[in-house]
């Protein structure tokens, strides 16, 4: 079919399969800019999953209806290298601009504040072509969030910006992507500004999105955590919801799938919303005409999967030395040999030992540290619990098996 009406490519059709049952996610989230725009008391959000389930675009939703409702919003993407200071005034400075504020002078002010907690990102008395300049007009406010101290400066920070928002019966909503990167001490001063915040009944929310350790992290900044943020688990699709995000754009577009192609594209991509669009823009292209048939999707999946091991396999597999590749194979041998001995289906098996892990490479797990440490801060393993250890990434052990 005509390639330049694909509905499954990057950024075409109004709504991407990543949205797909994703309602109640966005019905919540509604309810709780309400509340909080009417002093209620409410709790942040948190968005956790594996990576390809769709909580950067979920996010970037969640922003747009803040949006809607007249809010200032700003959004940035935590880094491991990278401390709060900066890219926080920046997604501030966006907001604040975006609340309509009448009065410039009030505006000013906190444009100041921002810009006095954006100059603490390096020491006092450094040379001029050393500070940032976050592009904020206003004079910096002397002694108000420039103590030094990243969690007595944020709660002054996100006051005086909730207030603004309070002055225009307006919110502020922050959203962070990849929130589990975040600097430890970053983490206590968000923890410790959302819980202020939420005291004062200040119109001002954080939406983060991470990992599936995010609320472990969490918890180990502040032991309050768990009653400051509202959790909610993104994961793979349910069988209805993954034919809606084939059949939907498909439609829009005068195209459909037959029922066993949407059962053969399950198959193939476990529900996983970006393992769909990926399956669902090569079978589109591929197939001569309407409706796209099993056999179409069994002559486009391997270009599916070629493209995947590039794209979204091999640019993470590219990232690990040689020892820490040795470990992520270690890891996808330790599931197979987890399942055969549980008598369960390879995909049910969510994590591994590492002891197994070990095991398998003939090594003591303290020696493995390093490699495991390593992975960890990529981003490409994780540890929902203790002594045990998962991809981050969904089928990474299928494509190890596989291509290495």
């Amino acid at each position: 079919m005509d390639p330049i009406r694909n509905p499954y490519a990057p950024g075409a059709g109004q709504r991407p399969p990543e949205l797909a049952g994703r309602d109640s996610e966005l019905e919540t989230f509604t309810v709780v800019l309400e509340r909080i725009a009417r002093g209620r008391p409410e709790r942040s959000v948190v968005l956790t999953g594996l990576r390809g389930v769709g909580k950067t675009v979920l996010l970037n939703a969640l922003r747009s209806a803040a949006v809607r409702a007249d809010w200032g919003t700003g959004k940035l993407e935590a880094r491991p290298d990278q401390r709060l200071r900066r890219p926080l005034s920046a997604a501030l400075h966006v907001a604040v601009r975006e609340l309509g504020h009448p009065q410039a002078d009030d505006v000013d002010h906190v444009l100041g504040v921002i810009k006095s907690f954006a100059h603490r990102a390096v020491e006092p008395g450094a040379k001029l072509r050393d500070r940032w300049n976050p592009g904020i007009d206003a004079p910096a406010v002397s002694g108000r969030a420039d103590s030094g101290d990243i969690e007595i400066d944020l709660v002054e920070l996100l006051s005086d910006v909730g207030g603004l928002a309070a002055d225009v019966g307006e919110g502020v909503a922050i959203f962070i992507d990849e929130m589990q990167d975040l600097h430890p001490d970053d983490v206590s001063a968000m923890c410790a500004a959302c819980h202020e915040i939420s005291q004062s009944s200040l119109p001002v929310i954080v939406v983060g999105a991470g990992l599936p350790h995010l609320p472990a992290v969490l918890s180990a900044s502040k032991s309050y955590s768990e009653r400051l943020f509202r959790y909610a688990r993104i994961d793979r699709l349910p069988r209805d919801a993954a034919d809606r995000a084939l059949q939907m754009p498909a439609k829009e577009e005068d195209a459909d799938f037959t029922a066993e192609a949407l059962e053969a594209m399950y198959a193939a991509t476990g529900g996983y919303p970006y393992f769909i669009q990926a399956y669902g823009k090569v079978a589109w292209d591929l197939a001569p005409g309407t409706p796209i048939t099993a056999e179409d999707v069994a002559v486009s999946a391997p270009e599916a999967e070629s493209e995947l091991a590039v794209g979204f396999f091999g640019s993470r597999y590219e990232r690990a030395t040689p020892g820490e590749r040795d470990y992520l194979r270690a890891m996808a041998d330790a599931a197979v040999a987890l399942a055969e001995n549980a008598h369960e289906q390879l995909d049910e098996i969510e994590s591994v030992p590492t002891a197994d892990v070990a095991l398998i490479l003939g090594r003591k797990p303290q020696s493995l540290s390093p490699a495991r440490d390593a992975l960890l801060k990529k981003g490409l393993i994780y540890s929902g619990e203790r002594g045990r250890i998962a991809f981050t990434v969904p089928h990474f052990g299928r494509y190890l098996r596989a291509h290495t």
